[in-house]
């Protein structure tokens, strides 16, 4: 279990020529920062959204974490414009407080110390980061209680309590007991076909499927393209929707593969629910992720059928909402803001 991580900056910091740098202009600066793409609201303490930005993906690992946030410096311009909001001098914040939900923030260490880098750029009097699971499960419920289960590149699961107590795992992969998720299922698909063409294996669809959307003739080809770079690696995910194209079609070996998915799903879902004492409740557990939010019927279905028999008081859910609507949710949470507030936020993300 953790706690969100929250650093303060001086609200009142001088500017170059002396003079107080003024209130914020907005209560809450909300950072929805995934692999792929970083997107910034700036929000009123009324919930009325003021102006949003959009840049690239947040990657510290690959490119260092100032660097990384100059990414999210981006977005957080992008915001300031389109709010229209005048020049403000040195020192002075834009919010109250940032609401961050950054991908790669996957330990409470690592929260604190993106946290302190992120506070260290004077966007809010003060810095709260979580994972961004959390911005997806936020957004899908109408107070901070549930859990979301979230299946895109990997796989994470988190749950949290009005109270601020928390349920979540490592979600570092293999090493932290996860599987599944796109990379996992395409690589767990390329295993089982490369094993079926050269006898290893029994037989299986997708010894044609998978070399097939890339137009060549076999596995092979397929393995020796990837091995040599002729074909990028990260192209890879390009045959998750191939794999349960071939499961729909009755596929034993492909359709095993998407049982083991929803199982992994509801077992994270369970265990968060019984760490919070959920389990014998009415709650939410949300679906998230682009694996999830395709709403695959072998997959999703099998999903429900495991959820209700393991957590029947559990109402699943896909979340549609946009991760953004949830840290900023979170913030003015944190700010005590009524509930029209949230309303009113929650409205113009429709």
């Amino acid at each position: 279990m953790g706690l969100s991580r929250a650093v303060p900056v001086s609200p009142t910091a001088p500017s170059a020529a002396g003079a107080p740098a003024g209130p914020p202009a907005a209560a809450v600066l909300a950072v929805d920062a995934g692999n792929s793409k970083t997107d910034v609201a700036l929000v009123a303490a009324d919930g009325t959204v003021l102006g949003t930005g959009r840049s690239g993906g947040f990657q510290p690992p690959l490119t260092g974490v100032e660097q990384a946030l100059d990414v999210v410096g981006q977005a957080v311009a992008e915001a300031v414009a389109a709010a229209g909001l005048p020049a403000r001098e040195p020192g002075a914040p834009w919010a109250a407080r940032v609401s961050a939900c950054l991908a790669n923030a996957d330990l409470p260490v690592e929260e604190h110390r993106l946290a302190q880098a992120l506070a260290a750029r004077g966007w809010g009097e003060a810095t709260a980061v979580r994972n961004d699971t959390f911005a997806i499960l936020r957004a899908g419920v109408d107070e901070p209680r549930g859990v979301a289960v979230v299946c895109g590149a990997g796989i994470n699961c988190v749950g949290m309590l009005p109270d601020g107590r928390t349920a979540r795992f490592p979600a570092l992969g293999r090493v932290s007991g996860d599987w599944g998720g796109g990379s996992g299922l395409a690589a767990e698909a390329l295993w089982w076909a490369a094993r079926a063409e050269d006898g290893r294996g029994g037989p299986t669809g997708l010894a044609a499927a998978l070399p097939g959307h890339f137009g060549l003739g076999s596995m092979y080809e397929l393995i020796e393209a990837l091995h040599l770079g002729a074909l990028d690696q990260r192209r890879t995910h390009e045959l998750v929707p191939v794999l349960f194209a071939v499961a729909a079609a009755g596929d034993a070996v492909a359709s095993a593969i998407v049982e083991r998915q929803a199982e992994e799903v509801v077992v994270l879902a369970r265990v968060a629910l019984g760490r919070l004492g959920l389990l014998d409740e009415e709650v939410p557990v949300l679906l998230g992720g682009s694996v999830l939010t395709a709403r695959h019927p072998q997959l999703n279905g099998r999903i429900g059928e495991l959820l209700a028999d393991r957590a029947p008081l559990a109402r699943m859910e896909v979340v549609s909402a946009p991760p953004v609507l949830g840290a900023a949710l979170l913030g003015l949470d944190a700010l005590g803001s009524p509930p029209g507030a949230h309303g009113r936020l929650r409205a113009h993300f429709g």
